[in-house]
Formats: C-alpha cells, sequence, structure tokens
C-alpha cells in the first residue's frame, strides 16, 4: 500500500486531491494542514494540524509516518500579497520547499510540487516544460527559487506547473476566477474584467487527478498541467455568464494597464501539454465542460 502525504489538505488544490484519494483503498493517506479538518472525516486517512513553516514538526511528521510520497499543494499565491511582503511570501513559498528536499534526502520520499506559469514573462508563450523561466513578480520569483531547490537536489521529484486553477470549492469561504465572476454577474455586479491576459484555465479535478497519476507511477520531472485553450479573462467571463444565463452586460473590458494593481503579470502564458499526454494520458476538460460541471455540482 502507497502512503501519500497531501500538504494544504484544507485549501483549494489539496482538499480536491484529497477527495480524489481517500476513494482509494490502496493509498494510505495522511492529510496534514493548519487549523480544524475542514474535509469529512473519512476511514481511510490520518489529519495532521501542523504548520509546514516549522521544520521541527515537518521532520518529526516524516519520520512518524514514512510516505513514499509528498504532494505539497501549500503556496501564498495572492500575487500582490507576495509583492507586498516578499518576506513573508518565501517563508511560505520557498522555506517549505527547502524543508521537505532536506527531508526526501533522508527519507527517501518522492516530492511533488505545485508549482505556476507566473514562472514565465508571457513574451513566448505556449511554454514547453524546458522553456526558460523569466517571472515579473514576486510570486514567480518564489515558486521558481522553490523550483531551483527542488532541480538541484538529488531527491525524486516531480514539478507540476498549471494555471489559473478553477472548480467548486469544498469551502464556501474560497474562491476562484469563475466563481468571482458568476457572483458578482449574480449579484448584479459591474465588473471589469482584461482582454489582453491569456490563459488556459484548468479544472481543479485534472490538475488533482494529474498529480495523484504522477504520484502512484512514479514519474518524475516537470509536468504542464493546464486546461488545453488559450483565452483572455474576458473570454472567460463571457463563457461563465453563458453557462448560468446571467447579464453578460455587466462584463466590462479592459487593457490590464488601465486597473489599479502595480503587479506586473505575464500577458500570454499557455503551456504545451505534449508530455502530459504521453507521459500521464492527460485529456483535460474544456472550458464549458467544466463549467457545466460545476453548474451540476452546485444543484
Amino acid at each position: 500500500m502507497k502512503r501519500i502525504l497531501v500538504t494544504g489538505s484544507n485549501g483549494f488544490i489539496g482538499r480536491e486531491t484529497l477527495s480524489i484519494l481517500i476513494k482509494d483503498r490502496d493509498i494510505e493517506v495522511i492529510a496534514l494542514s493548519r487549523g480544524k479538518n475542514r474535509h469529512p472525516s473519512h476511514p481511510n486517512y490520518t489529519y495532521i494540524d501542523a504548520d509546514v513553516c516549522d521544520e521541527a514538526i515537518m521532520e518529526a511528521i516524516i519520520a512518524s509516518h514514512r510516505p513514499d510520497v509528498v504532494i505539497h499543494t501549500v503556496a501564498m499565491a495572492q500575487v500582490e500579497a507576495c509583492e507586498e511582503n516578499p518576506v513573508l511570501c518565501r517563508e511560505i513559498n520557498v522555506n517549505p520547499v527547502r524543508t521537505l528536499v532536506s527531508l526526501a534526502v533522508r527519507y527517501g520520499f518522492h516530492l511533488i510540487y505545485l508549482s505556476t506559469d507566473f514562472i514565465f514573462d508571457g513574451e513566448n508563450g505556449p511554454y514547453t516544460e524546458t522553456d526558460d523561466p523569466h517571472p515579473l513578480n514576486e510570486y514567480g520569483r518564489s515558486k521558481l527559487q522553490a523550483e531551483q531547490l527542488i532541480q538541484s537536489s538529488s531527491i525524486r521529484w516531480s514539478i507540476v506547473r498549471t494555471i489559473l486553477v478553477y472548480g467548486l470549492p469544498h469551502d464556501e469561504n474560497r474562491s476562484n476566477i469563475v466563481l468571482w465572476i458568476k457572483n458578482s454577474l449574480a449579484g448584479g455586479k459591474e465588473i471589469k474584467v482584461v482582454t489582453d491576459q491569456i490563459r488556459m484555465p484548468t479544472l481543479v479535478s485534472d490538475l488533482a487527478e494529474a498529480c495523484i497519476t504522477i504520484a502512484k507511477q512514479g514519474v518524475t520531472g516537470i509536468f504542464h498541467i493546464s486546461g488545453e485553450e488559450s483565452m483572455s479573462i474576458h473570454d472567460i467571463a463571457l463563457q461563465v455568464s453563458g453557462c448560468w444565463n446571467l447579464d453578460q452586460s455587466l462584463i466590462k473590458p479592459v487593457s490590464a494597464n488601465l486597473l489599479p494593481s502595480a503587479v506586473a503579470r505575464p500577458k500570454a502564458t499557455g503551456f504545451i501539454l505534449d508530455r502530459a499526454r504521453s507521459v500521464l494520458a492527460y485529456s483535460p476538460h474544456s472550458l464549458q465542460d467544466g463549467l457545466l460541471l460545476m453548474k451540476k455540482q452546485m444543484g
């Protein structure tokens, strides 16, 4: 029986990963996050309330549970917050990775790390796994620094880069791009959305399934995991409004340089998914199908 530890199990990606893993009776799951367990209790996993930034606690947990795989989903992903507090950004996005790499050297587990398209500058997308990174902001720089710690180590590792993850969170207090658009329009609120930032939106269950496939198969290296459709944030908003029959006139197209954020973001990222398709048999949902799935889940 393979033993998999998921960090950030109360988070958006972590909870989705946990939800899928606990259905597999051939896997023993350890869920780790801060605070009360937000996932329904289930006999097929152990929950640990712990802070991944505490090196001593993490060492004790790894030594005690001896996981075969660690899927590390914890991140400070708010771009503005990372820019305003780069020290805290690195405490959350880099230091725990340094600890996990050190522990992987000692205990031999396979480390799977969630990274981002923001390690690229968006000038030459879509990107392959071997393209040179050039982050534009503190968030991207912190994620790249963590990647470099992993890649320069002797451990078994996989880096999973993804783009603009959406889906129905298990926690109603959490949001993402699709829910923000839907809830704003449903509330009659006018929203400004950019026409000149291009992304490939990723359904959270597609991302979680890819991470689990990597864990089960033990494959290593970098994997680009996203949707396969390249579109602007404005295009996404139009699809969301269409799916829920909401007022499209509330969607106001703007250029990114007219929005108040002073943080640089890549213009057009996007991934070439050939490696994920060939190695993992990865086949993502279209945005339309992903939205319909969310709508069905909402009831």
